[in-house]
């Protein structure tokens, strides 16, 4: 395949200022490891990562100063996936290590469209985890119990969140966008003792109440020992029979901050997948192997640490939630936000990073594409000069998406385009201070992720598309499923087709020089006269097109072995309608910038692409939709951001 372009070269001084810089001169003196701070010695680096896991696990827990109550012993035991142990005989607390860094300025910065600006210093923040705290445990809440959470991305959350993690209970949030079918098939399922919920949210301009929600969820929520409203529409407000929010922190934290220490795979969390298709699967992540993921993923990837602010737009359903908490660990400052990110306009939330002074700006590639069609230049509508680095993913980010960055944002960040997910709460590939941005690619495999593309034999290849693997096992891969005893429902999800590999399901190309492109998902694949391709690369062609503003793309097979047909969905940008000289236009990009076969049978007008709430195209759930099933069986409509678009595919 042809390579994109170099849009970005870390200059000498930024490679060796970088943190990453900082560890391996680390391993340098502490192990006797020779790699230098630049793509050669970073490709070096990865591979002694990959296969001497203790030695590098090891020295992440040594250098950034993980902390036990009981000795370190083996690093890893049992090298298999799945049933890796790490850290055995280990204990320790994700939140001790969230409160014990040392920021420069506030700890959390919090903007949204409800409410006035917040800033809490770590004294605060640490005064506020301690009263929450003490008020959780006077609801009962202990060791191994759940607390659950219907809340936006507000400091309310954060704290809930960290004190339940001090109290050695797990934690799971849903976004209050979520249907509340969406909520109760997440939250039945763990069967949590406390909900801590708010009133209503907003979003742009609208006000939301979701009082009627919280009761239809508590109605089917008969674990629930406790309730806590968290005031948002209205400061008076109290869901019936709750402990408001004030209450729960009382006047004192009743002593003083103390953690409960548990073991390296205790539960932290329980995220869930997206649903669409049924259940959502609940993922268990564990206190040790989130720590240890996050520290080195945040620091030595991204770039963060004390002084930085740090940014990614999520609610608090999505496991970028948990990602931009974790910037906590490394000193860093998150930045939240509760609200449309469009509103009043696509140039809000970059004004924002200008007044906040955002160091590092996370968001999705789909947000960055309709900045880009819209005409959005941030670096005019803002102060941006503080900037260092821009995080993509929730989908591809195609070559015009980097050269928009680059051009728009500015000539001097790291862009990070990564892909990974829920089920690590990481990403495998994605960007590094000392290695090169090239258009389109992904830059590097992160440290410690063995990231491979097997063929149809299950044999590794380089430089051609193959399915995305894990060959050797990380720490953050999931404890497992929540009500999973066996395991059974573990394994099939990710071990299923290659014994002992993780398989993610998603078509990846690696480069000899470790850079990668993903092209969609694995079960949406197009495949046209034995011409297999992703989806991701069809999006790009069409969505470059500006009377195109999103489409989908749905291969339906012949089952008599012909070529089946493939029918593209586009949604025209305002003003726009498909006729057919656009649709020959649609053709002639397709033939020519992509291939012959992959030109459409049929090309519809439809007035939206369902996408999940993180922003991901349904594109399975839509074939089984025009393969005859209803829409509600096709898809969980709660997990939509427009459930009703569904019905225009019937």
């Amino acid at each position: 395949m042809t390579r994109g372009e170099i849009l970005w070269c870390p200059s000498d001084e930024r490679r060796e200022r970088s943190r990453l810089a900082g560890y391996l001169g680390w391993l340098g003196v502490e192990r006797g490891l020779g790699f230098a701070p630049d793509h050669e010695g970073y490709l070096a680096a990865w591979r002694w990562s990959v296969e001497d896991l203790e030695g590098f696990w090891g020295s992440v827990w040594e250098y950034f100063g993980l902390r036990s109550v009981t000795p370190v012993g083996r690093v890893l035991v049992e090298r298999v996936m799945p049933g890796a142990r790490w850290f055995p005989g280990v204990r320790l607390n994700y939140a001790e290590h969230a409160l014990g860094a040392e920021p420069v300025g506030p700890a959390l910065v919090a903007r949204s469209q409800a409410r006035g600006p917040v800033e809490l210093s770590m004294g605060e923040l640490r005064e506020q985890v301690a009263r929450c705290r003490a008020g959780l445990r006077r609801l009962g809440v202990g060791r191994g119990d759940r607390v659950a959470a219907y809340v936006p991305n507000v400091p309310e959350a954060v704290v809930a969140f960290l004190a339940t993690a001090s109290l050695g209970a797990v934690w799971s949030s849903c976004a209050p966008e979520f249907g509340t079918r969406s909520v109760v098939d997440r939250l039945r399922q763990i069967e949590p003792v406390v909900l801590v919920a708010v009133d209503g949210d907003v979003y742009g301009d609208k006000r939301v109440d979701r009082r009627g929600e919280v009761a239809a969820v508590r109605a089917e929520l008969p674990s629930l020992r406790a309730v806590v409203t968290v005031p948002y529409l209205d400061p008076d407000a109290r869901h019936p029979g709750s402990v408001r929010w004030d209450e729960l922190l009382g006047d004192s934290a009743d002593g003083s901050f103390e953690c409960e220490m548990v073991p390296f795979d205790h539960p932290l969390y329980v995220l869930y997948s997206s649903g669409t298709t049924g259940l959502p699967k609940p993922i268990v992540h564990g206190h040790g192997g989130i720590l240890l993921e996050h520290y080195k993923v945040l620091a030595l990837h991204n770039d963060l640490g004390p002084g930085d602010r740090f940014f990614w737009f999520s609610t608090t359903g999505w496991m970028m939630w948990n990602y931009l908490v974790s910037g906590l660990l490394v000193g860093a400052t998150p930045v939240l936000f509760d609200g449309d990110p469009g509103h009043p306009g696509l140039g809000a939330l970059w004004e924002m990073a200008g007044e906040v002074g955002i160091t590092f700006f996370g968001t999705s590639a789909p947000f960055l594409l309709a900045c880009r069609k819209a005409g959005v230049v941030p670096s005019k509508v803002a102060d941006l000069s503080g900037l260092r680095g821009v995080g993509s993913t929730g989908a591809p980010l195609p070559a015009e998406g980097f050269r928009w960055v680059y051009e728009a944002v500015g000539a001097d960040l790291l862009l990070s385009s990564i892909s990974g997910g829920t089920d690590v709460c990481t990403a495998f590939v994605g960007g590094c201070p000392v290695v090169p941005v090239r258009a389109g690619e992904i830059s590097c495999r992160y440290l410690g992720a063995k990231v491979e593309a097997f063929d149809d034999a299950g044999r590794p290849v380089v430089g051609d598309q193959g399915e995305l693997v894990i060959t050797e096992p990380m720490p953050s891969m999931p404890v497992g499923f929540w009500g999973d005893d066996d395991g059974s429902r573990y394994r099939a999800a990710y071990f299923e087709r290659h014994p002992g590999v993780w398989t993610h399901g998603d078509w990846i190309t690696i480069q000899p020089d470790g850079a990668s492109v993903i092209t969609g998902r694995s079960d949406a694949t197009l495949n046209r006269g034995g011409v297999r391709m992703g989806t991701a690369e069809l999006y790009a062609v069409v969505e470059a097109l500006p009377e195109v503003a999103d489409s989908l793309v749905i291969h339906l097979e012949d089952p008599e072995g012909g070529p089946g047909r493939l029918i593209l969905f586009v949604t025209p940008t305002p003003g726009i309608e498909l006729d057919d000289q656009l649709r020959r236009r649609i053709t002639t990009a397709l033939r020519t910038e992509l291939s012959p076969r992959h030109v459409p049978d049929e090309i519809r007008a439809v007035p939206g692409v369902p996408r999940t709430l993180s922003g991901k195209k349904l594109e399975v759930p839509v074939k089984r939709i025009l393969t005859g099933t209803p829409p509600d069986l096709a898809a969980s409509r709660g997990s939509l951001t427009n459930p009703e678009i569904l019905d225009a595919y019937v």
